[in-house]
């Protein structure tokens, strides 16, 4: 008897759609990295891309609980002398809407060439609507939100 390996060629694409209106920012991005990476399937390998990608509508509707807006800071270098900027997520919320959510779910995916790839299956937008009807995207509820929107 002989271990089972998923190869890439068994894995097949799933499309889900997730509205993050009203959810908790983190506990959301839990959830989506555990779909990202497969672990919700049962043929989970934790070397192998389960070519699963993942919709997120409303992602400027997202909350983030207590002071965070304020206090939570997002830091970067550009590579530049003086280069090193930070903005709160207030301002990032008001420049950039989906980029806390996204910051948020690459955190959460492993640090290596499979994290890189899996963030690219990551497709955030701020309102209702998206561009992937085609694909068929099965909608999926994620967290029972504590608080109602």
């Amino acid at each position: 008897m002989s271990t089972y390996y998923p190869r890439a060629g068994d894995m097949k694409d799933k499309w889900y759609v997730v509205d993050a209106k009203g959810e908790v920012v983190g506990r959301l991005a839990s959830r989506i990295a555990a779909v990202l990476r497969g672990k919700t399937d049962p043929h989970f390998h934790p070397a192998v891309d389960p070519k699963t990608h993942v919709i997120v509508l409303n992602a400027d509707k997202a909350i983030l609980t207590g002071r965070k807006m304020k206090q939570k800071l997002y830091q970067w270098h550009s590579g530049y002398p003086h280069g090193f900027k930070q903005r709160t997520a207030g301002e990032m919320a008001r420049q950039k809407p989906g980029e806390i959510m996204r910051r948020a779910i690459r955190g959460m995916l492993p640090k290596t060439r499979l994290g890189d790839a899996l963030i690219n299956h990551v497709l955030i937008y701020t309102g209702d609507e998206h561009p992937h009807k085609a694909q068929q995207p099965q909608p999926i509820q994620l967290t029972k939100s504590a608080r109602t929107a």
